[in-house]
């Protein structure tokens, strides 16, 4: 089964507030699906719902291809890890007596599992350390709130903003700890963001929010392509101009009413030389380049009006 998880009209309302507003979002195995949107957005609420930590008032998802209103949904999220909001660690614990209260509340046996999710999330020495957690710098309670997920052997990770508040240092950390789990294990994960630039490294799909409204779900090489070099040709003859650049790049092109957006870096002086050589009268060049902060912003400004 390709789809983890795929959620219809999902929607969640308290009193006057519409906190998710029919949402349809659609998540395959192997993603690392970047949930992005301002505070407030509705990003936590939806994470909530997925868990089961509150209910939708109307519509749906399913998990695994599980109906959230099937009986057989809970066995469904026994295959998800998940961190909303900030991880649950005993402060007055080490790191392993942390994993092994955890493991209490599963029903599994740790002595081999523990070892085996510090070593996964680069903490093996604390194996045997008696610091207490609220000793940890804020990455390695991250990193301790992950190992923590994996006991369970999770197919699904979903985290809650886990880059927040990290230093550089952290945030490379998390960053190459998702990829490294994605890649040799083959999680799939939900990882809700503000942090835009990180996310842009390890996300492969996207799904932005205002409002409560899923606005946009974009793939990492389609953000790419909104996101990369563009160059705006308008002609006197449209149609004889496409003919003249598709013969002159390999550039994807884009036509417009008045002429043709040319995808990626290109040589300029050359295309220009073709253009001109063809007869055709050029109107107007416009070079650009939009960054992720530009497309999303974008994206939430059209919400806004």
């Amino acid at each position: 089964m390709s789809n983890i998880l795929s959620t219809n009209a999902l929607t969640k309302q308290y009193k006057k507030q519409l906190a998710v507003n029919a949402v349809n979002m659609h998540i395959d195995r192997g993603d690392i699906y970047g949930f992005v949107g301002e505070n407030g957005s509705g990003k936590t609420t939806v994470i909530r719902l997925i868990t089961g930590l509150i209910s939708p008032t109307s519509g749906g998802f399913e998990l695994f291809g599980v109906d959230n209103r099937d009986g057989k949904i809970g066995q469904a999220r026994s295959h998800i890890g998940a961190i909303v909001e900030s991880p649950s660690i005993y402060m007055n614990m080490s790191a392993y007596d942390n994993l092994k209260t955890q493991c209490a509340i599963l029903g599994i046996d740790g002595k081999e599992k523990i070892p085996a999710v510090l070593s996964d999330v680069g903490l093996e020495a604390l194996l045997e350390e008696k610091k207490h957690a609220s000793d940890f710098s804020l990455g390695m309670r991250q990193r301790l709130g992950i190992a923590m997920a994996l006991l369970g052997d999770p197919e699904f990770l979903i985290l809650d903003e886990p880059m927040n508040g990290l230093d550089p240092a952290g945030i490379v950390g998390i960053r190459e700890l998702i990829l490294k789990l994605n890649r040799q294990r083959g999680i799939t994960f939900l990882i809700s963001s503000h942090i835009l630039t990180e996310l842009s490294l390890v996300a492969t799909k996207y799904g932005i929010i205002s409002k409560g409204r899923l606005i946009k779900e974009i793939t990492a090489e389609q953000l790419h392509r909104e996101c990369t070099n563009t160059t705006a040709i308008s002609a006197d003859d449209p149609q004889k101009l496409a003919q003249v650049v598709q013969e002159s790049v390999e550039n994807p092109l884009d036509l417009t009413p008045d002429g043709v957006k040319v995808i990626g870096n290109v040589d300029l002086t050359a295309l220009l030389s073709a253009i001109l050589s063809s007869g055709v009268k050029i109107l107007s060049i416009n070079c650009s380049e939009t960054s992720f902060e530009d497309y999303y912003l974008s994206m939430i400004g059209g919400a806004k009006e």
